[in-house]
Formats: structure tokens, C-alpha cells, sequence
């Protein structure tokens, strides 16, 4: 077996929320490679150093550079714009925000959320768009 098949899939966590960053990180670290970012900008510096995750959950309100800049940033530029995208946010009325989000987003789960449920649905993301890949 190569080493490429034994590497963990990447998980870049943008949150302004050191509670949520630790939370992330214990619940998901067993099975994926956690990068955690408190910010969209630093968050965007870690991609530009040739960084490049399987996916990206993304708080929506954080202070500078806000996650829906942040996801803005990424889904016009050539590069990044196939990285999958999970929202987790706090943010009221989170239903009709994300409908209004001109790009796309795999999922969305408002804060507090199911740990359970969020690794699901990490997982289903994750296998879906290796299978685009693959085909």
C-alpha cells in the first residue's frame, strides 16, 4: 500500500470561536488532518502557503474577513472554487442566509449542532466528490 493511500483527508476549520476550534479538533482529528484558522484572512493566508484541503467548515460570522467573504474568495478564484464547503454557523435565520448565498454550499448546520450528525455528513461530502474524481 502507498503512502498517498494512507494520508488523511484534510479538513480546513475556519471559527472565530476557540470552543468550537477545540470541539472540531477533538471530535474529528481521529480520522481526518485538522488545520483550524480563527479567521477568514489567516484562514486564506494558510491556502495561499500551497495548502490545499479536502473540504472546509466555515463559520459564517467572524470579525475582518467574514465567512461569507471568505467563501466569496474561494468560489471565484480558479483554484479553490471545488473545495467542498460546510457551513456551521449561529447565525439567525440560517435557512434563508444560505438560500441567499450565490454558491454552493454542501451542507449547513446551525449552532449548537449533532456532532454525529456533522461527521456524516463530513463523511457523505467527502466520498462524493473523491467519486467525482474517480469517474
Amino acid at each position: 500500500m502507498d503512502t498517498a493511500s494512507l494520508q488523511k483527508k484534510q479538513i480546513l476549520i475556519v471559527d472565530d470561536e476557540p470552543s468550537i476550534l477545540k470541539l472540531l479538533h477533538f471530535i474529528l482529528s481521529k480520522d481526518y488532518e485538522i488545520h483550524a484558522s480563527e479567521s477568514g484572512y489567516k484562514a486564506h493566508l494558510w491556502l495561499e502557503d500551497a495548502n490545499f484541503p479536502d473540504i472546509i467548515i466555515l463559520d459564517l460570522h467572524m470579525p475582518h474577513f467574514d465567512g461569507t467573504s471568505f467563501l466569496k474568495s474561494i468560489k471565484i478564484s480558479g483554484f479553490y472554487k471545488d473545495i467542498p464547503v460546510i457551513i456551521l454557523s449561529a447565525a439567525d435565520d440560517l435557512d434563508n442566509i444560505v438560500a441567499q448565498i450565490p454558491f454552493k454550499v454542501e451542507n449547513y448546520f446551525p449552532k449548537p449542532f449533532n456532532p454525529e450528525a456533522l461527521k456524516n455528513a463530513i463523511a457523505k461530502v467527502l466520498e462524493a466528490h473523491t467519486n467525482t474524481y474517480v469517474n
